[in-house]
């Protein structure tokens, strides 16, 4: 079934639109917030416009993982963790809406209020939120838990820790957090961090933690079984406190979440054949239009569906870590590019039919175009023209190949272009001035067997200019120690991106964290111009201003080469079995964590 209808094409020409900015309200109390303006449910909704206030409850959804888990605290750095579990476990003052680019209601929160700059954030707690546990959650909780993951916690917590200032409790249930520098999405963000019991972590080393202390908190669902590799069960808590809060009417249906793992994708798939999983997701065109005519397809009793979106393709591909002397210097890595032989490689593993990704912000409005840089975006540019890469401000596209598998263009662009970086093919090798070889290791994880066939064919055409590459497939906690270090010259990269970029580029991409342990600046960048175009875009006044800062920001993380696109998802394409159901609504976010399985229900027919 393919779903097409008219309320997502608005979804998505709004999201187009960002949202006219406006001057931001102040001092008084509200019952959600967004990135500019207003939010645009009022303060009476009802429920999230993509769920069913009047879903039933029950039945489960079982998902098929690749790979494998450690720990089960998702709030640390330490260990592999089901990506899931932050969004399972992790409750906050303010819940995202998936319809719209960056606007936040209170979930934890009774409301929240800004200073006239928003250079301070005021929440005040529901009366009545408690943990699962039952015991109420008190401002002496938030405290704890806002300084705890901003000084222990993972990565992701700690650059808006080191934006605070101060923080006091000013009230029985109200907490205000006082910011030390100008960015409007502070607030914003404040209202995401989770909230954790303090009581819990008494005598215990909370980033040490691994399967041995779940952590307690005031969200729907409980870890209440698990298996170390093999599988985890959330309950639905039948006590939850936030079941009438408007933002959690009609979500959270299922009585269990379970997450089973397997080695690969094949034998993932062959569990959702048997019936062991119940819905699964598909990335690759061909396999959804050849694997999915098994017999529980073609009896109805498992329903296809393809589902438009409309989010930014962000960036999936290989990427080269700069850390590394010879992957430092833009030539090597541009060679590399053009070795890539992407139409070859598209056709054999989809037969041409997924477009690829062109840059980090292509399929939306905030992605660069490959004509050269003009106006707001050119003048943000002009103050680094001297440093900035070929292509930047002028015109560029990624290489095209004939879709032979020769690909003689490519092949002859990057020896030139190795050649000028002084790596020269001698006796059928690549090698320097010295005669030292070129050495290229590519980190896979064994999961993702689709990206290891991708590498094959690659490695074929590498072979071509005399780079005969080391192949190195990890299984999932080898991989992450290893992109934890940085110990690849290459690796499989999957980055997503929203409408409303922010401080998480910072993390992705600034210069300050490049060489921190655990990040997730995977390539290495340090460029003084993207750390400004961050910069602009957290205060940006306008919405003019912000939509060319960010596509600045795309120009410089393009043209910079630091990472092999593939192809782009336009639309998902997921299969469940049919008593597994959800809201012909669907947001502009798509199929997106806080849609699958936070609105579906359970219905026998």
């Amino acid at each position: 079934m393919t779903v097409q209808t008219g309320r997502i094409a608005r979804a998505v020409s709004l999201a187009a639109g960002l949202i006219a900015a406006a001057q931001i309200a102040s001092a008084e109390p509200q019952h959600g917030i967004a990135m500019y303006g207003d939010p645009a449910l009022p303060p009476d909704f009802v429920s999230l416009p993509y769920a069913n206030p009047d879903a039933p409850t029950g039945g489960q959804i079982v998902t098929a993982e690749v790979g494998s888990f450690d720990s089960l605290n998702p709030f640390i750095l330490k260990g592999s963790v089901p990506w899931q579990l932050r969004f399972f476990l992790g409750e906050s003052f303010m819940g995202r809406s998936i319809d719209e680019p960056f606007s936040l209601y209170g979930v934890l929160a009774e409301s929240i209020e800004t200073g006239p700059n928003r250079e301070w954030v005021e929440f005040t707690l529901r009366e009545g939120a408690a943990f699962s546990d039952g015991s109420p959650v008190t401002i002496e909780d938030v405290m704890w838990s806002y300084e705890t993951l901003g000084t222990e916690g993972h990565g992701r917590y700690r650059g808006f820790w080191e934006k605070v200032e101060s923080m006091e409790q000013t009230g029985e249930r109200s907490v205000r957090i006082n910011f030390n520098v100008e960015d409007q999405e502070l607030a914003l963000i404040a209202g995401l961090r989770p909230i954790l019991k303090k009581a819990q972590w008494d005598g215990l080393d909370f980033a040490e933690s691994t399967t041995d202390v779940i952590p307690i908190t005031s969200a729907p669902y409980v870890i209440d079984d698990f298996e170390p590799g093999r599988y985890v069960s959330l309950r639905r808590n039948p006590d939850y406190w936030g079941k009438d809060v408007p933002f959690r009417r009609g979500t959270n249906n299922l009585d269990e979440i379970r997450l089973e793992f397997f080695g690969d994708e094949t034998a993932a798939f062959e569990a959702f054949k048997v019936g062991e999983v119940n819905a699964t997701r598909e990335f690759n065109v061909v396999r959804w239009d050849t694997r999915y005519d098994f017999p529980a397809v073609q009896s109805g009793d498992v329903v296809k569906e393809v589902l438009p979106h409309g989010r930014p393709s962000g960036m999936t591909g290989f990427a080269m870590n700069t850390r590394r002397p010879h992957l430092a210097d833009w030539r090597v890595r541009d060679a590399l590019i053009h070795v890539f032989n992407f139409e070859f490689i598209n056709e054999t593993m989809t037969g041409g039919a997924q477009p690829r990704i062109t840059s980090f912000w292509s399929n939306s409005p905030l992605g660069m175009s490959d004509e050269a840089a003009s106006g707001r975006v050119a003048e943000f540019l002009a103050p680094f023209a001297d440093d900035l890469l070929p292509g930047t401000l002028d015109a560029y596209s990624l290489p095209v190949s004939d879709g032979t598998e020769r690909n003689r263009a490519g092949i002859r662009a990057a020896l030139s272009q190795l050649e000028a970086a002084g790596w020269t093919v001698q006796d059928g090798t690549l090698k320097n001035a010295e005669g030292e070889p070129f050495q290229l290791e590519i980190l896979l994880d064994q999961g993702g067997l689709e990206f290891q066939s991708i590498i094959d064919l690659y490695r074929e055409s590498l072979q071509r200019i005399g780079i005969t590459p080391t192949i190195t497939v990890a299984d999932s906690a080898q991989f992450k120690e290893r992109t934890d270090a940085y110990d690849y010259d290459m690796v499989y990269y999957r980055r997503g991106v929203s409408l409303s970029p922010g401080n998480e580029q910072y993390v992705y991409f600034g210069s300050e964290n490049a060489d921190t342990p655990g990040g997730r600046n995977l390539m290495g960048v340090k460029s003084p111009a993207v750390d400004a175009m961050i910069g602009r875009l957290l205060t940006s006044a306008t919405q003019d201003d912000f939509v060319s800062a960010v596509q600045a920001l795309d120009r410089l993380l393009t043209t910079g080469r630091y990472v092999i696109p593939i192809y782009q998802w336009n639309v998902s394409r997921i299969a469940q079995v049919k008593e597994l159901k959800h809201p012909d609504y669907i947001p502009v976010w798509g199929d997106w964590p806080g849609w699958q399985p936070d609105v579906w229900w359970y219905e026998e027919d």
